[in-house]
């Protein structure tokens, strides 16, 4: 408990240096026009196979305070199934900060809540307990590689629990666009 509070803060500690460097800009409303810094992007997956079926969809924005800062949050929505055995959807949402200290390098850091709810056959894990529904805080600290408004990387989950993820591992590549 101790280490994912210490990760926590040091994360927090992030967010309010990027405040500063945000807070510290010139902040005219007559030169910049809220919208015209407004980016919209996301993701759509589909994926299936023999008996196999997942969808998602996870639209997100961001506010460019500059060339170098941006936040935003995201909503994510998904469903999977797999016959006989389980089908699961998971909704949540996610509040971003990116960093580009130089145009093709991003830095980021990502807050996601999900609410997970799992429905598995009767007595395909556990003969006692087939459901399953939580909610699953993960945090992520990234670098990728940005070309215009393409960002490819990966990312990391300081909180990774593998018992309760719906993610196989700690380490996850990403792509993100925002248009």
């Amino acid at each position: 408990m101790k280490i994912h509070l210490r990760k926590i803060g040091f994360v927090l500690t992030l967010f309010i240096c990027f405040s500063n460097v945000v807070n510290s800009q010139n902040n005219n409303a007559e030169a910049n026009n809220f919208w015209n810094n407004v980016q919209f992007g996301g993701g759509i997956g589909l994926n299936f196979g023999d008996g196999f079926f997942s969808g998602t969809l996870a639209p997100s924005a961001i506010y460019r305070f500059n060339p170098t800062v941006a936040t935003g949050l995201g909503l994510n929505a998904s469903y999977s199934s797999q016959k006989n055995v389980f089908n699961s959807t998971v909704f949540g949402a996610s509040i971003i900060t990116l960093v580009n200290p130089i145009n093709e390098i991003q830095l980021s850091a990502e807050f996601e809540n999900l609410f997970i709810n799992r429905n598995f056959e009767d007595g395909f894990f556990d003969p006692n307990n087939n459901d399953d529904s939580y909610y699953y805080p993960a945090l992520f600290m990234g670098i990728g590689y940005s070309t215009n408004n393409v960002t490819f990387g990966i990312r990391y989950d300081i909180l990774y629990d593998e018992n309760r993820s719906i993610y196989n591992s700690a380490f996850l590549p990403f792509v993100r666009v925002f248009f």
